[in-house]
């Protein structure tokens, strides 16, 4: 059996990046950026105060001193009288300093105490705390200098990006494209979740946890549907990924040697499929290989299995076309609470890990069978077991995935 570690370097391998678009910042959440970005201009872009007050000289910078207010300085406009020794101007946050000024005092900590809104400036102040300089005042640039690379490409744009990308005037933003996400179910005994069940039939799910694990990787999601047990069904649909370009197809179940199992030789049809058993559960049975030059997954029928390997194979394919990576899978370590039996296989369990008395500690979810899907609904990380280790005694370290 292929081992994890060659089963997705071997994916990894077929795909790369899709191409860079350009999008107006307020779509740009959640894209990818395709180039690196510098600073169009300095941040911030010229002295300004950092709190409501009154500015001062440095001549001062004692107190306490009454100062005639020469000025009123509100955020938006910038005063040209300069600040003489005696002299000060009340200021708000973010307003630009007069010439002269060298710090600002807060306005608690004068005798002025009007805060309504409308206020005229008083004639003059008294200052009651002594200031240093440069006190309460945000230097042009102290931020970042203009020419100064900001952001990487490869990286998601989070909020925090892309307020920085508006501060710096940034109005559209080159990022990669949203990668085409094909989803195909298929077999006659599949319901949809609304339809009475009937005999010999079962709700169709593995869609509903794929699309919701496909769209949190921020793709464009093309429903395929559950196609019928018939060859000119599952091509159908199959050719419908074709026209709309898809850049991968993701099927669960349907990929086996059964009579009614279609998608196998319609995908040989047109173009390679590989079988290969993985070192793994679950999970162990998984189907790569292209169809009409579009990378093809087929993963295992049971939800578990599904579930485990999109994340495991899937979602690094994702992150390799959208331009990411792709990422090291996010981890933790964690104390094993009970003993644990595995069969050798590298193993990927349902597990709830809490803090007790500062040490990560992690449970098993019941029994791990691969359609038992309330395993995972309990589960708050997938505990790795590696390859080869047949039992852990209590209290052992064992590597951990959250998945909430």
């Amino acid at each position: 059996m292929l081992s994890v570690a060659d089963a997705r370097e071997r994916i990894l391998a077929a795909f790369l990046p899709v191409e860079s678009q350009t999008v107006s910042l307020k779509h740009a959440a959640g894209r990818v950026l395709a180039r690196d970005i510098s600073a169009a201009t300095d941040l911030p872009l010229f002295d300004n105060s950092r709190v409501d007050g009154f500015v001062l000289h440095s001549a001062d910078f004692v107190c306490p001193r009454t100062l005639n207010v020469v000025a009123d300085i509100r955020a938006g406009q910038t005063s040209e009288t300069f600040i003489q020794p005696g002299q000060s101007a009340r200021i708000m946050t973010g307003a630009p300093l007069p010439p002269g000024a060298e710090a600002v005092v807060m306005v608690e900590d004068t005798d002025f105490n009007m805060r309504t809104p409308g206020t005229p400036a008083p004639q003059t102040v008294t200052i009651y705390k002594a200031v240093r300089m440069g006190e309460n005042i945000r230097r042009r640039g102290e931020d970042l200098h203009k020419g100064n690379k900001v952001l990487s490409a490869g990286m998601r744009l989070r909020a925090q990006e892309i307020g920085l990308l508006a501060m710096l005037g940034t109005a559209e933003v080159p990022v990669y494209r949203r990668t085409r996400f094909a989803l195909l179910s298929s077999g006659d005994e599949l319901l949809p979740v609304e339809a009475p069940l009937t005999p010999g039939k079962i709700h169709e799910s593995n869609s509903y946890v794929l699309t919701a694990l496909a769209e949190g990787a921020g793709v464009e999601l093309i429903q395929l549907g559950v196609a019928a047990d018939t060859y000119k069904d599952v091509r159908s649909r199959l050719e419908r990924a074709v026209e709309v370009k898809a850049d991968v197809i993701v099927s669960s179940a349907g990929v086996s040697v059964g009579a009614s199992d279609y998608v196998k030789s319609i995908i040989e049809e047109d173009g390679e499929l590989d079988f290969w058993k993985v070192n793994m559960r679950p999970g162990k049975p998984l189907a790569f290989g292209k169809y009409c030059g579009i990378p093809f997954f087929g993963l295992p029928g049971n939800p578990v299995s599904a579930f485990v390997g999109f994340e495991v194979f899937v979602r690094p394919a994702l992150e390799k076309l959208s331009g990411l990576g792709p990422l090291p899978h996010p981890h933790k370590m964690a104390h094993l609470v009970e003993p644990l039996e595995s069969d050798g296989r590298e193993s990927y369990l349902g597990a709830v890990v809490s803090q007790e008395n500062d040490v990560l500690v992690a449970r098993l979810t019941g029994h791990q069978g691969s359609g038992n899907i309330f395993s995972l609904v309990r589960a708050n990380a997938l505990l790795i077991v590696t390859s080869g280790v047949k039992s852990l005694p209590a209290n052992s370290e064992v590597e951990i995935w959250p998945i909430e």
